[in-house]
């Protein structure tokens, strides 16, 4: 009996301090786990909460970090960035969650065509292997519309870190999708 009466009492316990969230309210932002997924349900991230930054004050700030160097894995300005480590790293300067690795920002719902790009959209590349079509590379677009695109990223290539680059054949060639961050950038 007694150890039924322990059983009873850790079972409601577990249940009274994991009630869902109201229908129609977003997790607390302590809730999402380094990966991007709401820890709550394990569910990916699927839009952004920008606040009042802007796409020209995040520019800005991610400009501030070209040349460094290229760290896989990483998130440590002292140490280098990995391309969605650089992401991670400017947008949580503003206090935005976004999803850590760069193959979460694929279930993202703004999606819009590269003709249509501003600057502070996010562009999604595949790996160094292009017939490999899932997303493994990523940066944030920086030309203004109607120009040749450009994006800063950190890469492991030639320029080794953060750096702009355009949007050259071999890019083209590994290009996924363009995700609308910024709700400024509809209008």
């Amino acid at each position: 009996m007694r150890l039924f009466s322990s059983a009873y009492l850790l079972c409601f316990a577990a249940l009274s301090c994991s009630h869902p969230a109201a229908p129609g309210t977003a997790p607390k932002k302590d809730s999402v786990d380094k990966s991007g997924y709401y820890i709550d349900s394990k569910k990916p991230i699927t839009a952004v909460s920008t606040g009042k930054t802007t796409p020209a004050e995040l520019i800005a700030f991610a400009r501030s970090l070209i040349g460094i160097p290229y760290k896989y894995g990483s998130i440590d300005p002292a140490k280098g960035f990995d391309c969605s480590g650089f992401i991670t790293y400017v947008f949580n300067h503003f206090g935005i969650i976004v999803p850590r690795q760069s193959v979460d920002f694929t279930s993202m719902d703004r999606e819009v065509d590269l003709k249509q790009a501003k600057p502070g959209d996010l562009i999604l590349f595949t790996g160094t292997d292009s017939t490999v079509r899932v997303v493994g590379h990523m940066g944030i677009i920086v030309s203004p519309p109607g120009e040749k695109i450009k994006f800063i990223h950190s890469t492991s290539g030639k320029a080794d870190g953060v750096t702009e680059t355009s949007l050259e054949p071999y890019y083209t060639g590994r290009y996924m999708k363009t995700i609308r961050i910024f709700k400024q950038n509809d209008k």
